[in-house]
């Protein structure tokens, strides 16, 4: 007995083996991290990035001369795509691209008071001088005060912002502004100088990126753990979708032909969940409704067999007691006759139909000239007052059994005469569509309500509108139409036309003329019946 593994099992089974892939590879991605713990990532991701810069730029800055200084600061700061400046805490810039900092960015700059920064209990030390500098070989500091004149005027020249005691915990700072560069950088250090230790100084770097080229935030790193995630995620749930998502198209697609009354499609069952189950039963329904489509058509066709000897007697008595009956009583003879017509004319429309449904199998096709099936129809029904248009090349050929196309098109040009062979022209054209001869019958009536089109050529169907029992038939007309054409593999079609008309379409596999025919079985034979 072989296990049954349920759609919905399947689903939770693959969903938790995703979430268990992903995990371990986050686990495998932060371990990996140099080194760091996950704390550590959450805390402050690009921590360690700033202090290894600033830790970097000052230990070159205490063994470099001052007028050097520029060039250190451009060469940390290239590694990032940053420009570095060096600023004391009191606004006055000692190295890097001289700029007019945006009035934030120096509000933070002066908010805490210089010297506060070095060791623990130490006062206070006053502001950088050339004096400091004096065993720094090189000139003074490039570009002089870096705060604007409004900040001189606010705060007094190269004076500071008083502030609250001590620089607390905040040593990285991020300033926003509305120009562009959109981010500033405020790093507080200690610059230890011969001549002078300790001395409170700001690295300042600006940028348009929040993170800052990948000094405090590199994205790459994640976007290649979203990809890798989504990678994973793909590789697993893909398979397992596609599985389905074919299934369930091959069952729509022959659920789709079931209803075009093709019951000799099938689904695959060899899947072992909800799917292979409804595979089966559309095979089941498919077969079941074979049985009982060809046991109705069967059962007409019997019938109808079985008809036609009383009818033919009937048909006989009739002309005898036609023959023996006097002037008073011919016209009922006469009704007696036409009705027993209207019974036989049903009889064979019921045997065309039955037989073009059951010997679709049996049928062989053969390049036919298109032109001379559609004379042939034309000349079969020759109706009176009606003026008929034939408009297709002679050396247009398509594939078909040459009884049925012309028993197709003879119902197709009854149907035109009797609704719309007043109101205008009856027009029979074919020309190549690709692959295919599109034979079309238009006419000039007032066509078919449009929520009927779709029905028109079912068994028994009638539009009530306008059609009655006097003027239509029993609605098998169209329905041998569409069962003719679909037994030599074509399909028909029909809309309205504007302003007004019925244009009935007839796609056949095209031909060559002298090509070889696509089956060797025996035709059909089909009784001559009035269509609808």
């Amino acid at each position: 007995m072989r296990l049954r593994f349920p759609l919905y099992a399947k689903i939770v089974l693959w969903f938790f083996l995703n979430l268990v892939l992903l995990a371990g590879a986050a686990w495998v991605l932060v371990q990996a991290d140099l080194d760091l713990g996950l704390d550590s990532v959450l805390l402050s991701y690009g921590e360690h990035r700033v202090q290894a810069m600033t830790d970097a730029v000052l230990a070159e800055l205490r063994e470099r001369p001052r007028d050097e200084w520029a060039e250190v600061l451009r060469r940390q700061g290239a590694a990032y795509g940053l420009d570095l400046r060096l600023y004391q805490n009191n606004g006055v810039q000692l190295a890097g691209p001289t700029i007019l900092l945006p009035e934030p960015v120096i509000d933070k700059l002066l908010e805490q008071p210089p010297g506060r920064l070095g060791p623990p209990g130490e006062n206070p030390r006053p502001p950088l001088n050339e004096a400091d500098l004096a065993g720094a070989p090189g000139p003074p500091p490039e570009g002089g005060p870096g705060l604007s004149g409004a900040s001189e005027e606010r705060h007094g020249p190269g004076s500071r912002r008083p502030g609250p005691p001590g620089f607390g915990s905040t040593r990285r700072q991020i300033v926003r502004v509305a120009k562009s560069p959109h981010y500033w950088l405020l790093a507080r250090a200690i610059l230890d100088l011969p001549q002078r230790p300790h001395i409170p100084v700001t690295f300042i770097a600006s940028s348009d990126s929040i993170g800052f080229n990948g000094l405090l935030f590199d994205l790459r790193p994640w976007l290649l753990a979203v990809g890798g995630a989504s990678l994973i995620s793909a590789l697993l749930w893909l398979p397992l979708v596609q599985t389905f998502t074919r299934s369930i198209r091959q069952m729509t697609n022959a659920t789709r032909q079931i209803a075009e009354g093709d019951f000799d499609v099938r689904v695959g069952e060899r899947r072992r969940d909800e799917l292979g189950s409804l595979g089966r039963s559309i095979n089941l329904m498919a077969s079941r409704l074979a049985g009982f489509v060809t046991g109705q058509k069967r059962f007409l066709g019997d019938v109808a067999h079985e008809l036609c000897s009383p009818l033919a007697r009937v048909q006989v008595a009739l002309g005898i007691l036609e023959q023996r009956a006097n002037e008073h009583q011919q016209p009922y003879v006469s009704d007696l006759r036409e009705e027993v017509q209207h019974i036989s004319s049903l009889v064979n429309e019921l045997l065309s139909f039955s037989r073009a449904s059951l010997g679709r199998s049996t049928i062989k096709l053969k390049p036919v000239c298109v032109r001379e099936i559609a004379a042939q129809a034309i000349a079969r029904e020759n109706m009176d007052g009606a003026e008929i248009r034939l408009e297709v090349d002679g050396g247009l050929y398509a594939l078909a059994e040459p009884e049925l196309l012309t028993r197709s098109l003879s119902n197709l040009l009854r149907n035109a005469g009797r609704y719309a062979g007043q109101a205008g022209p009856i027009t029979v054209s074919a020309k190549h569509e690709g692959e295919e001869v599109w034979l079309r019958v238009t006419d000039c009536g007032p066509g078919v309500p449009e929520a009927e089109l779709e029905h028109i050529f079912e068994p028994f169907y009638r539009v009530d509108a306008s059609r009655t029992a006097t003027t239509g038939g029993v609605g098998l007309g169209l329905a041998i139409v569409k069962t003719c054409v679909e037994s030599c593999q074509g399909k028909v079609a029909c809309h309205n036309r504007q302003p007004s008309g019925l244009e009935v379409i007839l796609r056949l596999p095209a031909a060559e003329a002298g090509s070889e025919s696509r089956s060797t079985t025996e035709g059909l034979d089909l009784d001559q019946g009035p269509p609808e």
